[in-house]
């Protein structure tokens, strides 16, 4: 559960060793999924309010490592071999994407298989899915039945704001 003023604090301190401060900056946005986002055009990285708010602080600073090593390594270097090296070289020490939960109690589409399993999707399906938890290969049999709730601005609120 990081404090987001430290996490800003992190992350400023980062760009100021390893960037320069005077074109890039750093933000937080409303990813649901995503953990951690760089953004060439704008000159900024930023990471998930909803999920910086319920990750332990070295989960965090390892996003921010992985942004970083993105803005060094350049828009076309992907999680290639040279954006690898660089984050190694930061001292990131996880892998190429986040594997972490996301905000699921923000997604409006929660699915639900045969067996049960739970699906969610922040925008509307727009084709039929079966469980991958079920079986790798489509089949009717494992058929996920959706359904839509709605959010509310409060819900978003309590997950920004979550410790936990």
């Amino acid at each position: 559960m990081a404090d987001l003023t430290r996490v800003t604090r992190w992350a400023n301190a980062l760009i100021a060793l390893h960037l320069d401060a005077a074109v890039w900056s750093f933000g937080f946005d409303n990813a649901k999924k995503r953990a951690g986002l760089c953004n060439y055009s704008d000159h900024r990285i930023t990471v998930s309010r909803y999920l910086a708010a319920r990750y332990e602080d070295d989960e965090i600073h390892q996003i921010l490592l992985h942004e970083v090593a993105h803005a060094m390594a350049g828009p076309k270097a992907g999680h290639g071999a040279r954006w690898l090296a660089v984050a190694r070289e930061l001292g990131y020490e996880g892998h190429r994407t986040h594997s972490g939960s996301g905000a699921d109690e923000l997604a409006p589409w929660v699915g639900v298989c045969p067996s049960g399993h739970e699906h969610y999707r922040h925008r509307a399906p727009t084709r039929q899915l079966s469980c991958g938890i079920c079986g790798r290969r489509f089949t009717t049999a494992n058929l996920i039945t959706w359904t839509h709730r709605e959010i509310t601005a409060a819900a978003r609120r309590r997950a920004a704001a979550a410790s936990g």
